[in-house]
């Protein structure tokens, strides 16, 4: 009613909802109670860390940021008022295929067998490659996740789908974190990673191959997982008139966010903090 209360009159509004005129002007003049005060102050926080989340964060994480914040809430009332003031994740989906498996080269066994829980860093890494839609074509991703902390720590996007794509991204991270010998790369069966010069690099690296069953996805599910947060929470939001528009926003995806701010399901809710490696961000890679 009090909604509407402009548009149709108060009489006719309360006769339809069998309500007392003077119980709504009495409603109308009761101060704010306690509980929708803290309401009002609960929702204000909700609205930054929606804001500072890229809207991305639901019930769970966005209860977790409340109370480290200081507010004494459970996951009940956030979810709540998330609900009532439409404050939720957005989920949409484009495909394409961007995994070339119908080659020749030669294939590396799968080390990690399903297991992406890593000790310590530099022990466990993964790589992959994605697409995003601009109205200039297609840009190309690639992306090598830490798996110890799920932190990109080496990516390099091209207008082409080009092994050279692949080796930037590991040239990164090799610099970035100067990988110990036997720390295991993950990759799925694309010929780019089981090219020849390719292999040369992991090899330079001291890095040991690993590559996933044919047409399984799961086997290489935490990058899998890292590009489905990416178009959620911010390529499928936005329409990219230039590839270097949507380079610039991953950029600032990865280091204002993803490695330093997102809240990560698979480690308990926490913020990933860096290792002595990752002292120096991310470096914005060169494109093609």
């Amino acid at each position: 009613m009090e909604n509407w209360r402009h548009v149709w009159p108060v009489e006719t509004m309360c006769r339809v909802m069998q309500v007392s005129p003077r119980g709504y002007r009495s409603w109308r003049s009761r101060p704010t109670s306690r509980r929708e005060r803290t309401d009002l102050k609960v929702l204000a926080h909700i609205r930054e860390h929606d804001r500072l989340s890229l809207g991305s964060y639901g019930r769970p994480r966005m209860t977790m940021e409340l109370k480290e914040a200081g507010l004494d809430v459970g996951e009940r009332r956030v979810g709540r008022l998330m609900r009532i003031n439409g404050i939720k994740p957005v989920r949409t989906r484009r495909h394409k295929v961007t995994t070339d498996s119908n080659h020749h080269l030669g294939v590396a066994p799968n080390l990690l067998e399903g297991d992406f829980a890593a000790p310590a860093p530099n022990q466990k890494w993964a790589g992959d490659i994605s697409y995003i839609w601009t109205s200039e074509g297609w840009l190309y991703l690639a992306v090598i996740l830490d798996l110890h902390s799920r932190r990109v720590v080496g990516w390099a996007v091209s207008d082409r789908m080009k092994k050279d794509l692949a080796i930037r991204a590991l040239d990164m991270a090799g610099r970035l974190r100067q990988p110990p010998g036997g720390c295991i790369f993950h990759s799925d069966r694309g010929s780019q990673y089981c090219s020849h010069d390719y292999q040369k690099k992991l090899e330079s690296y001291g890095l040991r191959p690993s590559m996933s069953g044919k047409g399984n996805c799961y086997d290489n599910a935490s990058v899998e997982t890292f590009f489905k947060s990416l178009k959620a929470e911010l390529i499928w939001r936005h329409s990219w008139p230039t590839r270097r528009q949507a380079e610039a926003a991953i950029f600032q995806y990865i280091n204002g966010f993803y490695n330093t701010r997102r809240r990560h399901s698979y480690l308990g809710g926490i913020i990933p903090r860096p290792s002595a490696p990752d002292s120096c961000r991310v470096l914005l890679g060169a494109r093609t």
